[in-house]
């Protein structure tokens, strides 16, 4: 029955094969191809006494189903063995999508007829799809990560899994069978990248085929089963004009924005973590000419820019051995020697501040990176941390000069109460008064107060400061209207 993908010498169906009965909540539990009269006759009665007695509730229905999701979970566990015992894994690299399928659903159909198991169409439609995605996929996450409208999938142990949808967690109910199939997926995830978690290495980052963020933390630091968190990549880009429809920010930030990036001022994006800063920095990049050799640098390759010359790096963890790292330090320090017009680093986390900073004044204006803090103002502090991380004897005053002369423009992002992501402040810097780094805020969002159901209200507003950039916007051919720089009140 079985053509091409099938073991030759396979163990499927053979005497001996292990049938629904040694399964929880198996055969017991579903109805069987053939009964004879009397055996038929005494299970009605056995029913009709259990209605009898039974007290009506309303948990009942909630029970049925959890033991109808049980008893089919422990079907799918039973069908996957002889799946692995019957397909040639070898041959299914060449299979098309369609040849599989159908090679499931021929195994997958004789095994429930030899186990005597009943199943209604919806019910092998979806056991048919569970196994394929188990085959192929990443098993019970493969559904989340196709749905669009999720974000993030956070697991926390085999029975709770979360999802982001629109800045808000969910509850789905979707489930493992144990922590051993959740560790075989992650494991699944891992070894494709040639990596590894286990005790000895409970941790590991990692990039999936479709770019989406993989980080697993297992037993026995994780202590309730093991913690996975996958930061979705988004396949459509976002462009300003998406981001202004969205709310994020205005017509008039945007021109501000565009005439900051096109005339090279050098752009820190700051914000907390899901607050929208990759697609902010993506946003920003479109603006830049197409005549431009761009070099990108990240932990986890995200960035997806349009211009034509663009030359991708990831950085690379250690290996088993703990050998053959490669930081973005390092990345940052060749790409240097590729002659660059703009650097634009992904997140600067640590040492490979002080090479972005110096690259920011030494010819490569325009570069671009984002940091995690809470304002603008704390985005320069965390600088001055990251510097003196990098193990670089630097008094604190020549720090400052160092930040200042390099940066221009902060774009502060934030991911408000209610979910929704803001660019709630633009914010330039001026230079130095005496120690001090000297800022100016240009825009901000100016919050107003809550409506019952919790979402927030507020408005952009600029603060009524002009720009100091202004004189080289005019330079450059971006003579802005002093109009974008007056305040306005909320309709």
């Amino acid at each position: 029955m079985f053509s091409k993908y099938k073991k030759t010498g396979g163990q499927g169906g053979e005497p001996g094969t292990p049938d629904l009965k040694s399964i929880p909540g198996g055969q017991a539990d579903l109805p069987v191809a053939k009964e004879t009269a009397p055996v038929a006759a005494q299970k009605e009665n056995q029913v009709k006494r259990r209605q009898m007695s039974r007290i009506p509730t309303q948990v009942a229905p909630v029970d049925k189903e959890k033991k109808r999701k049980e008893r089919l979970g422990d079907i799918k566990l039973e069908l996957h063995k002889r799946l692995l015992d019957n397909l040639n894994l070898g041959a299914l690299e060449s299979a098309t999508e369609n040849d599989l399928r159908a090679e499931i659903v021929a195994i997958s159909g004789e095994a429930l007829d030899e186990m005597g198991v009943v199943l209604n169409r919806e019910e092998r439609q979806t056991l048919n799809q569970d196994l394929y995605d188990e085959v192929t996929g990443l098993g019970p996450l493969e559904p989340l990560l196709k749905d669009d409208t999720v974000n993030d999938i956070l697991v926390n142990g085999p029975q709770q899994v979360f999802v982001e949808r629109s800045g808000k967690l969910e509850l789905t109910d979707t489930t493992f069978k144990d922590e051993r199939h959740l560790l075989r997926i992650i494991d699944k995830i891992v070894s494709a990248v040639g990596r590894r978690v286990d005790e000895s290495n409970p941790y590991v980052d990692a990039r999936l085929a479709d770019g989406s963020r993989f980080n697993a933390m297992v037993p026995p630091i994780a202590v309730d089963g093991s913690l996975v968190s996958i930061r979705k990549f988004k396949k459509e880009k976002l462009a300003i004009d998406d981001l202004v429809n969205f709310g994020a920010f205005t017509e008039e930030m945007a021109a501000y924005l565009q005439a900051a990036v096109a005339c090279r001022l050098n752009v820190i994006v700051s914000g907390g973590t899901g607050s929208g800063k990759t697609t902010t920095l993506n946003a920003l990049s479109s603006f830049i000419d197409n005549d431009e050799r761009i070099l990108t640098i990240e932990d986890t390759a995200e960035l997806q820019l349009q211009q034509t010359h663009v030359g991708r790096m990831e950085s690379r963890p250690p290996n088993v051995e703990g050998k053959g790292a490669v930081t973005q330090r390092d990345c940052l320090r060749n790409a240097l020697r590729m002659r660059p017009d703009r650097i634009i680093v992904g997140e600067t986390r640590g040492e490979e501040v002080i090479d972005m900073l110096q690259a920011m004044n030494t010819g490569h204006d325009g570069s671009m990176t984002t940091i995690h803090a809470n304002s603008a103002r704390d985005g320069v502090s965390r600088l001055e941390n990251m510097i003196s991380m990098a193990g670089i004897e630097m008094p604190l005053k020549a720090s400052r000069a160092q930040i200042s002369s390099a940066v221009n423009l902060i774009v502060q992002a934030s991911r408000l109460q209610d979910g929704s992501r803001r660019m709630v402040s633009i914010t330039e810097v001026t230079g130095m008064e005496g120690e001090v780094i000297s800022m100016q805020e240009i825009f901000r969002y100016q919050r107003v107060g809550l409506t019952p159901d919790n979402k927030i209200i507020g408005h952009f507003t600029a603060t009524g400061v002009r720009s100091h950039f202004s004189e080289r916007f005019r330079m450059w051919g971006y003579d802005l209207p002093p109009n974008i720089f007056e305040p306005f009140a909320a309709e």
